[in-house]
């Protein structure tokens, strides 16, 4: 018997990220972490508290809440020893949030700091302030973006590497009205 299901495609490849209850279902750390080890292949709520090391209750309610924010969904179910075994995976391969607000902003750089602590191998964090005319920054974003989308094999052999872009223009110091 098989450890995984076969990895059906999510159903979309985009999914805009943009009701109050996505938002909501975003705000914390263990439902970004989930929605981070769903995004390789459908997974049990065992296979999950295991790969998270988290408990088996946490990840149940926070995977109830993230399924009914529209963001994971069974993707198949079996019959094990008298019951039924679902497996989880995303709604979507990539989802993009169109307004980032705060509460959902702290909590994925929250999870992607504990992926972060975890991490087996070397990791790379920058953080980078560039004065760019908004030109300029709209390519930067649009070449991020295709960076991202290319860079990604085929192969679910090889090590996932969790990867985090944004591009946002800093806010000026309340009283400034002019340039810095």
């Amino acid at each position: 018997m098989h450890d995984q299901p076969p990895s059906p495609p999510p159903p979309e490849d985009v999914q805009e990220i943009g009701a109050p209850e996505q938002f909501a279902a975003l705000a914390h750390p263990l439902r970004q972490r989930l929605l981070f080890a769903l995004g390789r292949r459908p997974a049990t709520i065992s296979q999950l508290a295991t790969q998270l090391d988290a408990k088996k209750g946490n990840v149940a309610h926070h995977l109830k809440v993230l399924r009914e924010a529209g963001l994971v969904h069974v993707a198949e179910t079996r019959q094990v020893r008298g019951g039924t075994e679902q497996y989880y995976q995303r709604t979507a391969r990539r989802m993009v949030v169109a307004e980032p607000r705060a509460a959902g902003t702290a909590a994925m750089l929250s999870a992607v700091a504990q992926e972060l602590d975890r991490s087996p191998a070397e990791t790379h964090l920058t953080l980078r302030h560039l004065r760019l005319s908004p030109a300029k920054a709209r390519e930067l974003g649009e070449t991020l973006a295709r960076l991202v989308d290319e860079a990604e094999e085929e192969s679910v052999d090889q090590p996932l590497h969790g990867v985090l872009v944004t591009l946002y223009q800093q806010a000026l110091p309340t009283g400034t009205t002019g340039s810095v």
